[in-house]
């Protein structure tokens, strides 16, 4: 655990990983909509290629194919781009997958700021929210490549419609190959009393950063890989409410409807607590060749999540947030 100092590509592992699962699920069907090279699911396609599904660019039939692939035993993955398989295809999803609970497995690729280079008509920054209000769908975050390999296996076999979000190029190595994942349960990175880091994609490698950098100046701060938007873990986000009293969310994800909002929603109803949410601020994204680069201009930074930190906990100590100094 925790080598930032690695990179790996979420996609690859996604790719291999469905492959495997092919081998081991004979009724595992795949669907594409003309991206396969992208989204690595031509490995699958390569082995398999009676069991791929090519729809053309044509996202919404693509859902109602895995529909009627699901209601007839089969277990559909569907992937495409973050953006347009949630955007383009949420009324097909809401009233054929989630409305009936058909067991179609929904893998959102390229999401948030990370097909930097395509402009902001590529960037999902609203997909976490349109999919987590429809009931009966699971949402997953993965923080890194091992982790979505996991994820990924934890969905094709648990039964139900399910969204599984990847980032596009490669990020920070958090956890060890065949690392441990409960849907619906967080994982605690680091302890901490102070405040609370609450993240998921590769905003945890940023909030780890983060709670390494304050240590050194003598706060002690909690990371939680928060990996699961819905079932939301409330369990171990009151635990750490009451035992740390300031939380900050982060997000590569508008800070409107996504983890930030699932957070303060849960805390809202059950114990009022200081927060600060870090992510994308009631904006689009915007053309760049680097990701990187991207991320800062929309402050997606460890110094940015450590400065919310400061700020939830002179909320806490003080009551006094940053715009009333």
């Amino acid at each position: 655990m925790m080598k930032l100092q690695m990179q790996a590509s979420q996609l690859e592992y996604f790719g291999k990983a469905l492959l495997s699962l092919g081998i081991e699920h004979k009724e595992l069907v795949v669907l594409d909509p003309d991206v396969s090279a992208s989204t690595k699911t031509d490995y699958f396609a390569e082995r398999f290629p009676e069991r791929f599904v090519k729809v053309g660019i044509s996202e919404q039939d693509m859902i109602g194919i895995a529909a009627g692939l699901a209601a007839s035993g089969k277990t559909p993955v569907a992937c495409g781009f973050a953006v347009f398989i949630t955007g383009r295809t949420w009324e097909q999803i809401a009233n054929s997958v989630a409305r009936p609970s058909l067991n179609v497995k929904i893998v959102g690729t390229h999401g948030g700021l990370s097909a930097c280079a395509d402009g902001s008509s590529h960037q999902a920054i609203g997909d976490i929210a349109i999919m987590r209000v429809l009931p009966n769908m699971k949402v997953v975050v993965p923080a890194d490549a091992p982790e979505a390999v996991q994820a990924l296996k934890s969905l094709v076999n648990w039964f139900g419609p399910s969204y599984l979000r990847l980032g596009r190029g490669p990020s920070p190595v958090i956890y060890e190959e065949g690392c441990d994942f409960q849907i619906g349960k967080a994982k605690v990175l680091r302890e901490g009393s102070d405040a609370t880091i609450i993240a998921n994609g590769i905003m945890v490698s940023m909030a780890e950063r983060a709670a390494e950098g304050l240590a050194r100046d003598g706060v002690n701060t909690r990371v939680l890989d928060m990996h699961t938007v819905k079932p939301l873990d409330k369990l171990t986000i009151e635990r750490a409410a009451l035992e740390t009293g300031a939380i900050v969310t982060a997000e590569e994800h508008s800070v409107i409807g996504g983890l930030g909002s699932a957070v303060a929603e849960a805390l809202a109803e059950s114990k009022p607590t200081p927060i600060v949410r870090v992510g994308i601020h009631d904006r689009f994204g915007e053309s760049s060749r680097s990701y990187d680069n991207l991320l800062s201009a929309l402050g997606l930074t460890p110094e940015a999540i450590a400065e919310a930190v400061m700020s939830a906990v002179r909320i806490r100590d003080y009551g006094v947030r940053d715009n009333d100094i």
